[in-house]
């Protein structure tokens, strides 16, 4: 799995799009790509042993909501941190339960994840659902299938959030 391109994954919700999130370049272009604003993106940790290292946060949460169909929203040690991906001094934090995973994880590097589609649409749950102008701008598409999810279920201090 190479780290410098931009892909359409799956992950235990709806199809993704990402890229090595310290990669600006990248980041920038999947803003370009979904039409988005400097909305914070979220990121797929290499391990919980990253996340503990990076953000404040317990074992007890990760090991509560990771692996699996959760977003936590987690304080940045270093502030700096990512900023490409989050401006802010949070940044959405995943581990998905679903084989794939575990490739990207290979990498040691934090994933972009977000939806792929243009901001404001709807998300995919199958390669032909995706919009073919963010077909032609990615280098590679690893096809699973037909997912059956939504958007992960945000966890912001402790509490579960749904999103549509």
């Amino acid at each position: 799995m190479q780290t410098n391109q931009i892909f359409i994954y799956p992950t235990d919700t709806i199809y993704g799009i990402g890229c090595n999130a310290e990669n600006k370049e990248l980041v920038e272009k999947i803003r370009e790509i979904k039409q988005r604003d400097q909305k914070p993106f979220s990121i797929i940790a290499p391990s919980k042993n990253w996340i503990l290292k990076n953000f404040v946060c317990k074992i007890s949460l990760l090991d509560k909501y990771l692996p699996g169909p959760f977003t936590l929203i987690l304080k940045k040690k270093n502030k700096n941190f990512l900023n490409e991906v989050s401006s802010l001094d949070t940044i959405g934090i995943r581990i998905p339960k679903h084989p794939f995973t575990k490739i990207l994880q290979k990498t040691k590097k934090p994933i972009v994840t977000t939806s792929v589609n243009v901001s404001g649409q709807p998300f995919a749950t199958k390669i032909s659902e995706v919009d073919k102008t963010i077909l032609d701008k990615v280098d590679t598409i690893f096809n699973y299938g037909t997912l059956f999810g939504k958007p992960s279920t945000l966890v912001i201090d402790g509490k579960e959030i749904k999103r549509d």
